[in-house]
């Protein structure tokens, strides 16, 4: 289940320079002081990247494009089973970096990332003749006689950024996604997240083409560098902010873009649900990762009704899921780094006399306990940016109306979840919201949908990827009109033909003119028919007129 950071995929803090001014300038990108450090083998044990030329590498992968090398489906069958092989071969280890890196368990490190991408992958090979098959959309009168196609066409040299907080599902899967599509790729691993950067620079050119298919490590200076260059495709996944950088900078060559972003996901809930599944499904979604899910339920919209009866459940449920002390408990995750940490217990210390669970921490352990605050207002610190940990604030509302006011003030969320068992109550929300996407009466769940694709709205994002989609997200969608030297047809167009002639003009009108009548699929065929019928009627007549002379 894809997630991402508010902070950044490859960086933690963005200063946005103004495009005018600086056209022709990357953004600078700041972020912590070991940030663009890596791992030597072992957590929290980094040394200095090591220099390399961008220059060379983005040059050695668009050349790889440009000689064909990415074109033809044997080469991104065999990239794309090669890929599943890494998965597979490398199953546990992949397990490992992601306890490394974040504390996961292995039970969210299969489900959210490892069998994620291992499902995905095979998916997309079942898939992929059916996929790069040109398309053939209906005719119109006009072109009976025509062959109308789309081709899917690689875009080229595709650059993706991944994100620290799924650091390999949300690096890989968009990178199989334009290798299916036959681009050229460069990935750039969240630095943060250095064990697992360190798992994909390190085994991938052991499986794939590394003429084509690349690896850059580093850290914002790498990033920054990154962006100079020119892409044909650029998917980005990490903050909004540093999302409006990536933006500027892909405008400079017209390049087109995926941002997968994020915001506050709202969740809203009514009188009509059961309360315990609803309280289950919620706390699940908000404490995986320890919260640092761009798709969690951010904020609760509920009356306080439902509010104190959601707690009451909350607490055993906690209780049950991570025992009387989650510090100690091997299924909770741990926050990133210690400036991310920072960040959330601030917003605990301005919310602690609203605690109504948790609000307990341990800086050593970077360790925040799950934790809901109740009554919360729109004014309260907590609400005003992406929590992106273990808090869970709950927002009183009277009724649905009123939460749906309360959603369309703020910018799109990418998600937005409705527990309710009332028809009118989900199409009211359904139909008077906007967001990147829907969950009903759960949370999460709709990323283990592959026909769904995913992608955020406005703040939340541009673009959308996940099964079929991340195939063409990464493919131009070719028009070709192909059309013979046939006599008919020739006859039929020459009215478009000078000197110009109000007969002509109402002939070539009456053939464009738009008609939704039955379907024109077989209709060259039965011309063709009559044609031949017509002649065959013709020879017929003319030699019984001609035996009859005799």
């Amino acid at each position: 289940m894809p997630a991402r950071s508010e902070q950044d995929a490859s960086v933690n803090e963005v200063h946005v320079i103004d495009i005018e001014d600086n056209i022709d300038k990357p953004a600078v990108i700041d972020v912590e002081d070991n940030a663009n450090m890596k791992t030597n083998g072992s957590l929290g044990t980094t040394t200095k990247a090591k220099p390399v030329n961008i220059g060379e590498i983005v040059e050695k992968a668009r050349d790889a494009f440009n000689r064909g090398i990415t074109k033809p489906i044997e080469w991104r069958r065999r990239q794309l089973k090669n890929l599943l092989r890494m998965y597979e071969e490398n199953y546990n280890v992949m397990v490992e970096v992601l306890q490394k890196d974040l504390r996961r368990s292995k039970t969210e490190a299969v489900l959210l990332e490892v069998d994620y991408l291992i499902n995905d992958l095979k998916n997309t090979l079942h898939y992929l003749d059916e996929w790069v098959k040109p398309e053939h959309p209906p005719k119109t009168f006009v072109n009976m006689l025509d062959e109308v196609v789309i081709y899917n066409d690689p875009y080229g040299l595709v650059l993706i950024i991944g994100a620290w907080n799924y650091p390999l599902q949300l690096l890989l899967l968009p990178m199989a996604g334009a290798i299916a599509a036959g681009n050229a790729v460069i990935i750039k691993p969240s630095e943060l997240a250095t064990a697992c950067a360190r798992f994909v620079a390190d085994t991938l050119p052991k499986y794939l083409d590394n003429d084509a298919i690349l690896v850059l490590e580093g850290g914002p200076e790498e990033t920054t560098e990154l962006l100079t260059h020119k892409f044909d495709y650029i998917f980005y996944t990490g903050g909004t902010n540093v999302g409006r950088i990536v933006y500027s900078a892909a405008t400079k060559n017209l390049t087109p873009v995926t941002l997968e972003l994020g915001g506050k996901s709202p969740t809203y809930i009514d009188n009509t649900v059961d309360i315990e599944v609803t309280t289950k499904r919620i706390l699940w979604g908000k404490f995986i990762n320890v919260g640092q899910t761009c798709i969690a339920p951010d904020y609760i919209l509920c009356t306080k009704e439902v509010q104190d009866k959601f707690v009451e459940c909350a607490k055993k449920i906690l209780r049950e899921w991570y025992g009387e002390d989650p510090q100690k408990s091997p299924d909770l995750c741990r926050i990133i780094n210690s400036r991310h940490f920072s960040r959330l217990q601030s917003l605990i210390d301005a919310s602690k006399d609203k605690i109504a669970i948790g609000g307990r921490s341990d800086p050593q352990d970077r360790y925040i306990s799950p934790t809901i605050i109740t009554n919360v207002t729109p004014a309260d610190k907590i609400m005003e940016d992406e929590i992106f940990g273990p808090i869970l604030p709950i927002v009183p509302v009277e009724n649905a109306y009123e939460a749906i006011k309360f959603i369309n003030a703020r910018e799109k969320p990418l998600v937005l979840y409705v527990f309710t068992n009332n028809d009118d109550v989900r199409r009211s929300i359904t139909d008077n919201t906007s967001s990147g996407g829907m969950c009903i009466n759960d949370t999460m769940m709709l990323m283990g949908v592959d026909t769904l694709p995913f992608g955020g709205v406005g703040n939340s994002g541009l673009g959308a990827y996940h099964g079929k989609a991340s195939f063409d997200t990464f493919t131009h969608k070719k028009s070709c009109l192909v059309k013979n030297f046939a006599a008919i047809g020739e006859k039929l167009a020459s009215g478009r033909y000078p000197p110009y002639t109000e007969g002509k003009l109402s002939f070539i009108s009456a053939l464009m003119r738009k008609r939704h009548g039955p379907s024109l699929k077989y209709l060259p065929y039965v011309i063709t028919f009559a044609l031949g019928a017509s002649l065959a009627y013709g020879i017929t007549v003319w030699q019984k007129m001609g035996s009859e002379d005799l």
